[in-house]
């Protein structure tokens, strides 16, 4: 069983005696990865520069492995655990190389001379986050993807234990954000790392994480694993989204939608129509769908986009009833989209909507031929 490396009893933070979040209890464990998330000003970094010793608990205590933190020395707390903020280091002629190499000075002594051995941790952590090629650039001269690579391998030439993070994939783009986290990924498994961060992109939280800390209302509103956290009511709550919903089976968040009459029906399925359904809501185009097999990837965006859905039990053929009551629908409809490309055993009664819909003359190729 992994060994906890951060945990905390009854802390509360904030700012002298104003308390921002009561009563936290966390713990983290050995190759485990616990991430934070909540509204902005809920008390996300007050929490993370607590742990980090910017700010003193209001009461309680934070412990890193088997000590109080308040009554470690600041070299003690270095040698076991790392720090990566949001703030860009703003360094004057320094190499990257320079900078992964101050994440040896807990070692070092007073004078701060690296040994041979430790260069070869600062050649071994920047190969490590692909950032060796970036050994002699000034490190004010990088991307902002390449500087958080730059600072992961700064955090890790450390040799922590723990690795704190606040916000890691902020300012960077996609492609860099999933490059950060898989290093993180990899990091955790290989090194048995323990990781604390909070995190805003909740696709990426939701698929990070082991344990998940929602902060809320002053408190921790709730914790559990990633399964037990993202459900489209909770975050809903979470978040006090109103102006939308949130889809637990893609991570993603859909915009409420407001329009008139119903003028188109898409025959969908097989994850086909949601890119139709999104369009036509970003149209205002008032639309239903149908038939639709619960559990199908289309399902969960057209019972938020959709005015009305037809649906079917999942794996079930489509019945008669379902179909007459598409029929009905799609009879009071102007036009017809049909997303779906192949018909099956459970999805051939849409075949025959299809049918109708030629032979109605409301079928069209696309929501633009839709517009009036």
């Amino acid at each position: 069983m992994n060994k906890k490396i951060l945990h905390s009893t009854g802390v509360s933070v904030g700012y002298e005696k104003h308390v921002i979040v009561d009563n936290i209890e966390f713990d983290v464990k050995a190759g485990e990865i616990l991430t934070l998330i909540g509204p902005n000003g809920s008390g996300k970094s007050t929490l993370l520069k607590t742990i980090t010793k910017q700010l003193e608990p209001v009461k309680g205590d934070i412990f890193l492995k088997d000590g109080s933190m308040n009554k470690m020395r600041e070299d003690e707390i270095a040698k076991e655990m790392s720090i990566l903020m949001t703030e860009r280091m703003k360094p004057e002629l320094m190499t990257c190389r320079d900078i992964v190499s101050t994440g040896r000075y807990p070692y070092t002594g007073k004078l701060g001379i690296l040994s041979e051995d430790d260069w070869k941790k600062v050649e071994e952590a920047m190969k490590t986050v692909n950032v060796w090629d970036l050994k002699d650039r000034l490190f004010s001269n990088i991307s902002d993807g390449q500087s958080q690579r730059v600072m992961m391998a700064r955090a890790i030439c450390q040799e922590p234990e723990l690795l704190v993070m606040d916000e890691p994939t902020s300012f960077l783009d996609i492609c860099h954000k999933l490059e950060l986290l898989s290093i993180l990924k990899r990091l955790v498994k290989e090194n048995n790392l323990a990781v604390f961060m909070s995190l805003h992109e909740l696709d990426l939280a939701q698929k990070i994480a082991d344990k998940v800390l929602c902060i809320n209302n002053g408190r921790v509103e709730r914790a559990g694993t990633p399964e037990e956290i993202f459900t489209s009511d909770y975050i809903k709550e979470l978040y006090g989204i109103e102006n939308g919903a949130y889809i637990e089976q893609y991570g993603s968040l859909e915009f409420s939608t407001e329009h008139g009459d119903t003028e188109v029906f898409v025959i969908g399925g097989g994850g086909k129509g949601a890119a139709v359904f999104r369009r036509l809501q970003k149209l205002g185009i008032g639309f239903a769908t149908g038939v639709i097999h619960e559990g199908d990837l289309d399902y969960p965006v057209a019972e938020i986009l959709a005015d009305e859905l037809v649906a079917e039990k999942a794996f079930a053929p489509i019945s008669p009833e379902a179909c007459r009551k598409a029929e009905e629908i799609m009879d009071r409809c102007r036009y017809v989209i049909c997303a779906v490309e192949n018909f099956g055993p459970m999805n051939e009664a849409n075949r025959q909507l299809l049918d109708k819909a030629r032979q109605q003359g409301k079928l069209k190729d696309s929501p633009d031929d839709c517009r009036n």
